[in-house]
C-alpha cells in the first residue's frame, strides 16, 4: 500500500486551499457575531490559548470541546470558531483551543497540552466535557476519552464522551510518509502516542466519523478503533458520511440539523 498517497490529504483533495480559506472566513464571521471569550490562556506558551463560546440558555450537562487538525503541525483555533455554531442552537457551549505544534514539540507534548486544557476547563467551569476533533484533532479527542483523569486533579469521568472526525488512532503508518518529517516519530513513539494501543476507556462513548470519499486508510483507522473499543466495553461505533472528503466532512458540525451535531449534542446531555 502507498501510505504516502493514503495519508497525504492535501494531495488527494486539490481544492483543499479554497476549503481551508473558507473555514477561516466562516470562523471570523462567527466570532464577530457570537462574541465569546477569546485567547484565554490555559498554559504559558503563546499557542496554549482557548476560545470559549457559551450559549445564553446553556442546557448541556457537559461542555463540548473542538480540537483542530493539521497533522499536529499546522493551523490553529482561529480557523474553527464556527464549529460552535451547530451546537449553539441546541444550547450547548463549546471551547475551541490551539496547541503547540511539531516540530517544536512532540505529539506526546500536544496530548499533554490537551490534557492541560481539559483540566483547566474543569477548574474554570466545573463541567464535564464531550471532546470532538478533526484529523489530528480526532486522535487527540480519542486520547482525552482514554485519559486517566485522576492523575490531573479532575474527576475520573471528566471526559464523558468523544467524537473523532477523520481521526488517526494508530500513528505507526505515518512513519514512512513525508508527514513524519515534522513529527519525528519512531516505532516506539508512534505506538505510545496511539490511543488504539491504550487501555480502552470502558464505560465511555466514542464515535469515529469519516467521509465516504476518504482513503481506505482513514476508513480503516475509524473502523478499527470502533471495533477494538466496542469489544472492550466502550459504546463505540464508526460512521461514514457519504459524499464528503477529508476537508468537507467537518461542515456537518456547523449545521444544527446534521446527524453529527445531534450526536455531539446527545453526548453533552
Amino acid at each position: 500500500m502507498d501510505l504516502e498517497a493514503q495519508y497525504n490529504n492535501r494531495a488527494r483533495v486539490p481544492e483543499h486551499a479554497d476549503i481551508i480559506a473558507d473555514w477561516q472566513r466562516r470562523a471570523q464571521k462567527y466570532r464577530a457575531s457570537a462574541g465569546g471569550e477569546c485567547d484565554l490562556a490555559y498554559g504559558p506558551d503563546e499557542r496554549q490559548r482557548c476560545d470559549v463560546f457559551r450559549t445564553r440558555d446553556d442546557s448541556g450537562e457537559a461542555m463540548a470541546v473542538f480540537i483542530h487538525g493539521g497533522y499536529w503541525q499546522a493551523l490553529d483555533k482561529s480557523y474553527f470558531s464556527h464549529m460552535a455554531q451547530g451546537l449553539e442552537v441546541h444550547g450547548i457551549s463549546m471551547a475551541v483551543p490551539s496547541y503547540r505544534l511539531c516540530p517544536a514539540v512532540r505529539v506526546s507534548d500536544i496530548v499533554d497540552d490537551m490534557r492541560q486544557l481539559c483540566a483547566w476547563l474543569w477548574r474554570r467551569h466545573k463541567r464535564h466535557l464531550a471532546v470532538c476533533g478533526h484529523s489530528a484533532g480526532g486522535h487527540l479527542a480519542a486520547a482525552m476519552v482514554a485519559t486517566d483523569w485522576s492523575r490531573y486533579e479532575a474527576p475520573d469521568d471528566l471526559v464523558v464522551a468523544g467524537l473523532g472526525i477523520s481521526g488517526i488512532y494508530d500513528l505507526r503508518p505515518l512513519i514512512p510518509t513525508t508527514i513524519n518529517a515534522a513529527l519525528k516519530l519512531d516505532e516506539a513513539a508512534a505506538s505510545a502516542a496511539s490511543p488504539l494501543n491504550w487501555h480502552a476507556p470502558a464505560g465511555r462513548r466514542f464515535e469515529a466519523w469519516f467521509g465516504g470519499d476518504e482513503s481506505a486508510e482513514f476508513r480503516r483507522q475509524s473502523d478499527t478503533l470502533a471495533a477494538c473499543w466496542s469489544g472492550a466495553g466502550v459504546a463505540a461505533k464508526s460512521v461514514v458520511l457519504d459524499g464528503h472528503n477529508h476537508f468537507t466532512v467537518i461542515a456537518a458540525l456547523a449545521d444544527p440539523a446534521s446527524a453529527m451535531t445531534n450526536a455531539l449534542t446527545d453526548m453533552c446531555r
